[in-house]
């Protein structure tokens, strides 16, 4: 970060922005640009004089302070940087190309920590108090934040922000990456040209979106797709595309719009394919149903770590939802096609497809069975 001048010229500074009067009439999207005009303004009206460049950084230094995250903006500004993790107010963290490092940014107590926390999702209309001490929200740049504070963090709130990489992959460039062979990408697109349904599993971090995405470029222009996210994170390169997001409550409470009221109103809208960025809870019935009433190539993501443990957490939000597990595996064993496993490699970090297998129906114990089409052997899972 660029050093910036100490002491009653900084604070005199400071004090000129927040009490500048085009700052305090603004409060959309155009904030951060007026704040650094205020600031710029400001540092000329103290008399201080600075090259271009340091002066350049104390503008973006004071807009980060006051419009931003403060010490966490120019992480997320930094390249290669996936995930920025707050662990109170002077622990963060950073995961860069895959692996975790502490960085030196910190924040002068919680109370600071708090009020970044409060300056971005004040605009949002999101609460995060002691009444509702956790908060889910969507930067401005698309980034995903996730906040929780004491009394759930007894040692200072915390925050974690995923960053999504605005790098369009292509099939070329992770097969010369390793992360999806040439093989797998060729049968993974067959899935999608054949309409079977689709569901990318891995950890956190794997490139389960990353894969979605490339496959709903293959969706053909005369399909109409639906895509239901939590928070838009797909970049769908499909003709004929429509998006529906979700809602959180407002400070009041009211006006949720949960994932599945979401797939509800997209099986109203014509849709050829419905996607679902991940399916985490009860939603998952109704794409069941959708899919079993003639939606076929939908496609979605899930957290687990092998085509196993997905089979076992699909069957477990069935069970939540209220289908009695007999019924649960039926329709799983009907209605699903393909399930491609994403992980990372221990030694290197590396990201790619380790599993591609297909639904085999149910044993004679009535379980779901899978075929394994395509395994990874080179890395093992620890």
């Amino acid at each position: 970060m660029t050093r910036s001048p100490a002491g009653p010229s900084l604070e005199a500074v400071r004090r000129r922005v927040v009490e500048d009067p085009q700052v305090n009439a603004c409060d959309g999207d155009d904030r951060p640009a007026v704040v650094r005009a205020a600031a710029a303004r400001a540092v000329r009206a103290e008399g201080l004089l600075l090259p271009a460049g340091e002066l350049a950084g104390l503008v973006r230094e004071l807009a980060d302070d006051l419009t931003g995250l403060g010490p966490i903006e120019p992480l997320l500004r930094t390249p290669g940087v996936t995930d920025v993790l707050v662990n109170g107010p002077h622990e963060i963290w950073v995961e860069r190309d895959g692996a975790l490092e502490r960085t030196t940014a910190s924040f002068p107590d919680g109370d600071a920590l708090r009020a970044a926390i409060h300056r971005v999702i004040g605009p949002l209309g999101l609460r995060l108090d002691r009444a509702r001490p956790h908060v889910d929200a969507r930067l401005a740049d698309g980034s995903r934040l996730h906040a929780v504070l004491p009394p759930l963090a007894p040692h200072g709130p915390l925050v974690t922000i995923r960053r999504f990489a605005p790098v369009a992959h292509t099939w070329e460039g992770l097969a010369g990456d390793g992360a999806v062979p040439a093989e797998v990408a060729a049968l993974l697109r067959a899935a999608v040209r054949d309409r079977r349904a689709v569901v990318c599993c891995g950890r956190t971090g794997t490139g389960k979106t990353t894969v979605l995405g490339l496959l709903l470029g293959e969706v053909d222009a005369t399909e109409r797709v639906v895509v239901v996210e939590d928070a838009a994170e797909l970049r769908p390169a499909c003709p004929h595309v429509v998006r529906l997001e979700t809602r959180p409550a407002n400070t009041e409470g009211a006006g949720e719009v949960t994932l599945r009221q979401l797939v509800r109103e997209a099986l109203r809208m014509r849709p050829d394919r419905i996607v679902v960025g991940e399916v985490r809870g009860v939603e998952l019935v109704d794409v069941l149903q959708a899919m079993a009433t003639g939606h076929e190539g939908c496609m979605t993501t899930l957290h687990a770590r092998a085509a196993d443990e997905a089979l076992v957490r699909l069957e477990g939000m069935a069970l939540l939802a209220g289908l009695p597990l007999d019924a649960a595996r039926s329709q799983i064993a009907v209605c699903l096609d393909l399930l491609c496993v994403l992980g990372r490699d221990p030694a290197s970090g590396a990201r790619g497809v380790i599993e591609i297998a297909e639904m085999a129906g149910r044993g004679p114990d009535g379980a779901l069975r899978t075929r394994q089409l395509w395994r990874r052997d080179d890395w093992v899972r620890p």
